[in-house]
């Protein structure tokens, strides 16, 4: 039986781990990003540039495509998402129309509202971040293009991830494992004693992947399995006896948020969604589990590979990782 060709845009930890669970399925896959180029590139994987905000460089770069992949990140700011956000989003789309492709689109959980209680797929999507409008409404442009029969779509949202690659945009990333593994204090953000569910990258990958194979799967929302959550004092004073390190935490609030953030862009941006930080913060991923299966890395486990990872690249900060998926 020959190989479907499944085309992933966005060379970034998202896309990543979409193409190693691709590749651990046994599928032809083509990497897509600016560059056309992509450190620790398993061999028979195909790597090509591309401008995403061209149309036909897009629909090019899709072509032959079973499934497309949506993996995209533009600039972690409200004003890219947007004005690039839209764009990027929309030429992707049309690929898969003109290819036929199935689209499989990884997103996030900022289009919801803040109420409290855990996170459903059926809670509405009325953000009042300017992150979360912008995510809503290309949410929904790509629903209405599925009801209208012109595409179909499907949405994988998972929580603040950590893992392999997933580095200057993570929480639990390069602010994180790098100072742990050297023994030094590690920033967070916000209220660490809450509960607040993280999503492993790898499980992303692997529950977009699961959802690309299943037609039952389309014009859905679903949120990708997680191990059960815990807060994150508890997350990082596990991967610490993993490390075999002392743990110190360096927290900062609202107002040293928004100190630190005049040196740090990306906290900058940050101080919008630090709701998610200063109260419980539960994701329900049940639907996928009863659809699909539990697919989630036990939490141990998880820190265990992102651990062995960070060993590996010692200077993660080095790593085209977030740009690179654009």
């Amino acid at each position: 039986m020959s190989k479907e060709l499944h085309v992933v845009f966005g060379t970034g930890p998202l896309g990543r781990s979409v193409m190693r669970e691709l590749l651990r399925r046994g599928q032809k896959v083509r990497m897509v990003n600016r560059s056309g180029r992509m450190g620790d590139l398993p061999a028979g994987v195909e790597v090509v540039a591309v401008d995403v905000y061209d149309p036909t460089q897009s629909r090019v770069a899709a072509d032959g495509a079973a499934v497309i992949y949506n993996c995209v990140a533009p600039a972690y700011s409200g004003a890219a998402w947007e004005t690039d956000l839209p764009r990027m989003w929309k030429n992707i789309l049309e690929a898969a129309k003109e290819t036929g492709a199935r689209l499989v689109i990884g997103d996030n959980l900022y289009m919801y509202d803040q109420a409290a209680g855990p996170i459903r797929e059926d809670r509405p999507m009325n953000a009042t971040t300017r992150k979360g409008r912008a995510r809503a409404k290309a949410v929904e442009a790509m629903l209405q293009a599925h009801r209208e029969g012109r595409v179909r779509v499907t949405f994988g949202r998972g929580a603040n991830f950590f893992g392999p690659y997933a580095t200057d945009q993570s929480i639990l990333g390069s602010r994180v494992f790098p100072a742990l593994l050297r023994g030094q204090a590690v920033l967070q953000i916000g209220n660490i004693d809450l509960p607040h569910t993280l999503t492993y990258i790898e499980d992303f990958g692997k529950a977009l992947v699961t959802l690309g194979e299943h037609e039952e799967a389309f014009g859905k929302v679903w949120h990708v399995p997680n191990p059960p959550t815990q807060t994150r004092r508890e997350v990082l004073e596990l991967a610490a006896r993993l490390a075999g390190k002392p743990l110190r935490i360096r927290t900062l609030g609202g107002l040293a948020l928004r100190v630190v953030s005049r040196f740090m862009p990306v906290l900058q941006e940050m101080q919008e969604m630090l709701y998610q930080f200063e109260r419980p913060y539960v994701v329900d991923s049940s639907k996928f589990a009863t659809a699909f299966g539990d697919l989630h890395t036990p939490m141990e486990e998880a820190l265990r590979r992102t651990l062995e990872w960070y060993r590996r690249h010692p200077l993660p900060s080095t790593l085209k990782t977030a740009r690179e998926s654009a």
